[in-house]
């Protein structure tokens, strides 16, 4: 799913006053950690993910990999937190054309 900037604008805004739901400690990205993601996409759509990574390149795999294995849309990466947003079977957010 691509989400053109109008519609990344109007999540971002959403997300501004969102806490981090999901929080990636010194074990990096587990099994664990992705069933709590997919989670709280299911239920929130849009979601805030600490990743605790020092090193850009792998805050950025690690990125990379949530993106591809829970199917979600990066909406944006400000220092380490990530937003997601990946719309539920019962979408709660309208998103603009």
């Amino acid at each position: 799913m691509n989400l053109s900037t109008k519609q990344k604008w109007h999540l971002k805004g959403l997300a501004h006053p969102l806490k981090p739901v999901v929080m990636l400690g010194g074990n990096g990205l587990t099994e664990g950690v992705l069933a709590e993601i997919e989670s709280a996409l299911e239920h929130l759509e849009l979601i805030k993910v600490k990743i605790a990574s020092e090193d850009r390149e792998t805050k950025q795999l690690i990125v990379e990999a949530i993106v591809r294995e829970t199917k979600s849309c990066n909406v944006q990466v400000i220092g380490k937190t990530l937003v997601l947003y990946r719309p539920a079977k019962e979408s709660k957010i309208s998103l603009p054309h």
